[in-house]
């Protein structure tokens, strides 16, 4: 048996550098998990990785400062007003946050992302930026994660020392959500214009999502141009709308990684996947996040005592799947 000659030249293709077009992508989402054709994408997502970012991962930190009821009712959020999961909303004092900041910052997380429900008022978490700004090394990468905003909020959030955004278009967008896709590309374009450096994903992929949207979703992550896309597993919050649909395998996101890089090509520096795990680490996935504080993914409130990982425990990750990781801050937000 070997790789059908289909998958093959479109592989082949990816690795050139040519622009996959979305047929092409929906083949490779569509291959059978455990097939020639499925190691063969991730295999060479893996080299194509390698070659992107110089054979160097990287861990960012992730601190999530609140968990407040949220308006915008993601479905697959413990935030989300509509599943109520946490009884008592909590909110980080700064003190705590700066802690965390420093903690990952020690421990040597390549960059910290400061992350708050839609409930969180834009004008109280510009000082707080600036505030973590001042408490990090000069040169430390500083990201934000935060509600939909404008070109006048993103000029005031490069001001504060911010030097990028994660943002998606998530699957299920305006569906499964109260939120306009509209609305998150219109977030990109203004972070874009103010000089933030963008940073997306496919994601969170559940067992509901079609091939024909994740192709869908994977060709706006690149159309974005960020400095990495990837794919997230939506995880089965308890208490959820979308409980009741389970969890892609790992095994089927270490495949998803993979057709994402490959269709994302060499432009975006990094790779990401979310939760961390060695899978998707070997197929590819280059970039993992530690969490603290609050998290979307858990019914915690603390996600360190819970899901979230820390810093040596996405090292340990990149250790077995055979990853050096880059020491120093992040080499793509400057």
């Amino acid at each position: 048996m070997s790789v059908a000659n289909e998958i093959r030249q479109i592989v082949e293709r990816a690795r050139a550098g040519k622009e996959l077009e979305a047929s092409e992508i929906e083949k490779l989402f569509s291959v059978p998990l455990v097939s020639e054709e499925s190691y063969y994408i991730q295999y060479a997502a893996r080299e194509m990785s390698w070659e992107a970012s110089g054979g160097k991962a990287e861990i960012h930190g992730q601190i999530g400062i609140d968990n407040q009821l949220c308006p915008k009712n993601c479905q697959f959020c413990s935030f989300a007003a509509c599943n109520r999961v946490f009884k008592k909303p909590s909110i980080a004092t700064l003190e705590e946050i700066l802690e965390m900041a420093r903690d990952f910052e020690k421990n040597g997380a390549n960059a910290i992302l400061l992350m708050t429900t839609a409930s969180f008022p834009f004008e109280d978490f510009i000082p707080i930026a600036r505030e973590v700004r001042k408490h990090l090394q000069e040169d430390m990468v500083l990201i934000v994660n935060l509600p939909d905003f404008g070109y006048q909020e993103a000029l005031a959030l490069k001001e504060a020392g911010v030097n990028g955004i994660y943002h998606a278009v998530r699957l299920g967008e305006g569906k499964v959500t109260q939120i306009d896709p509209r609305k998150r590309l219109d977030t990109i374009k203004a972070a874009k214009q103010a000089g933030l450096k963008i940073c997306t994903c496919l994601e969170p992929v559940g067992p509901e999502h079609t091939i024909e949207e994740l192709v869908e979703k994977t060709l706006i992550t690149r159309d974005i141009e960020p400095v990495f896309s990837g794919a997230g597993r939506r995880i089965r919050v308890p208490g959820s709308k979308l409980e009741k649909f389970g969890m892609v395998s790992e095994a089927r996101m270490a495949l998803y990684v993979a057709v994402v890089r490959l269709a994302m090509g060499y432009g975006a520096p990094l790779n990401c996947t979310h939760e961390p795990n060695v899978p998707a680490a070997i197929a590819g996935a280059d970039i993992l996040w530690a969490e603290a504080g609050t998290n979307p993914r858990d019914t915690e409130q603390k996600t360190e005592k819970n899901r979230g990982f820390n810093v040596q425990r996405c090292r340990q990750i990149f250790e077995e799947a055979e990853w050096e990781v880059y020491e120093g801050p992040s080499r793509y937000f400057r």
